[in-house]
């Protein structure tokens, strides 16, 4: 059964459209790319599937039972945000909250559940380090430890290896892939980088004038894939 599906969606910001007639559907375990060029609507497209902003037209649906608060969601950064001026322990403990209800603490189980996220993302040692002191690579391993607190289901991740170097990234990539593979968590992520595409996405929804939807190897064949790759030249904008 499906995870999520997106029926003749459009979405955008005060009534404007920025994306149209949106179809797709997710299953789980599929890990989907969401390609475009900059200022296609992929965040705006993602912040809606995450209920941040309302459709303006079409359907969300989510089965298997997918909950809302069972997506976990990895955003861009900002600058302000990669200053925080908190411990690691927090900033992945903050993940639990979906599921805190009204209590105005975390149980045992919650803490032992980003305890356990930390040390997966290989970050357990830099527990008590000051998030601000971090490089982008830690960092963002920190945000994918939230997310997880969050889910065992379904992870959206807007960009997760911007301005990473290319080793932090490569990391990053597999730690993702490993989630994915190993854990059965289904991803679905923003990323302009289409030689990771084409190596680990199961399939590609790639937006703009003119959107396709389908696996990474019928995204090969057809002219968006061919032109983004030759763009692109395998890297980033």
């Amino acid at each position: 059964m499906a995870q999520l599906i997106c029926q003749n969606l459009s979405v955008g910001y005060d009534s404007q459209t920025v994306l149209q007639d949106i179809n797709f559907t997710v299953n789980p375990g599929d890990y989907l790319y969401i390609m475009g060029e900059n200022g296609s609507g992929k965040s705006t497209l993602m912040k809606t599937i995450l209920g941040l902003i309302p459709p303006i037209g079409g359907k969300i649906q989510t089965g298997d039972g997918l909950r809302g608060n069972e997506i976990g969601y990895l955003p861009q950064q900002t600058t302000a945000q990669k200053d925080f001026p908190a411990s690691v322990r927090e900033i992945v403990l903050s993940g639990c909250q979906g599921h805190c209800g009204l209590r105005p603490f975390y149980s045992k189980e919650e803490k032992r559940l980003a305890a356990d996220s930390m040390e997966r993302m290989g970050i357990g040692s830099l527990a008590g380090r000051s998030y601000r002191e971090l490089s982008g690579g830690q960092q963002q391993r920190v945000l994918l430890a939230r997310a997880l607190c969050a889910t065992r289901k379904m992870l959206l991740l807007d960009e997760p290896v911007s301005g990473l170097d290319p080793k932090a990234a490569d990391k990053m990539y597999r730690l993702i892939d490993d989630l994915n593979q190993h854990d059965g968590i289904t991803i679905l992520m923003i990323s302009h980088d289409i030689s990771a595409a084409i190596r680990y996405a199961s399939h590609i929804l790639h937006v703009g004038e003119t959107v396709f939807f389908g696996t990474e190897e019928q995204y090969r064949q057809v002219p968006q894939g061919r032109l983004f790759a030759a763009g692109k030249d395998g890297g980033r904008e």
